[in-house]
């Protein structure tokens, strides 16, 4: 049952209605087609997903995942910035930089996928931190954003 919903997820997501019913069952597509009440129906969402985020939130094999405070999840969720090094808790898994994650609320419930700008070696070393830290830390500067929003997808 969980890849058939993991299915609709995508199907909703993509812009297209799917309906989960009993396969065994004589004449179940045509009836589905007839617009009969068969099983469950997805319906679209409105605004389907761009190509390129539905690759980042489905299409990818994770690597790992970061765990996040409530202010970070705020932050990407209800108001669409990216995700900073400060408010990375902890950093599970090994990744280099460009590998999908998953991101995680403190109840460890994953809200987000995205492609990371730093390994997970790295990330170990300046979660908690401010942007204007990571030269300190690194050695060298770069990316303000753990996860850009530009590569980063609420699920």
């Amino acid at each position: 049952m969980r890849a058939k919903l993991q299915a609709a997820k995508i199907s909703v997501c993509s812009g297209v209605p799917m309906v989960i019913a009993n396969g065994q069952k004589p004449g179940v597509i045509h009836d589905i087609i007839s617009g009969k009440k068969v099983g469950t129906l997805f319906l679209p969402k409105e605004k389907p997903m761009h190509s390129r985020k539905r690759w980042i939130a489905f299409g990818l094999t994770v690597q790992g995942t970061l765990c996040v405070d409530s202010g970070a999840k705020k932050a990407v969720v209800r108001d669409g910035k990216s995700l900073l090094p400060s408010g990375v808790l902890e950093v599970e898994g090994s990744f280099e930089r460009g590998e999908t994650v998953c991101i995680a609320d403190e109840d460890g419930i994953v809200f987000a996928r995205g492609l990371v700008n730093y390994p997970s070696r790295d990330l170990i070393k300046i979660k908690g931190l401010r942007s204007s830290k990571i030269l300190e830390v690194l050695g060298e500067k770069g990316e303000s954003e753990v996860v850009h929003r530009d590569n980063l997808v609420v699920i």
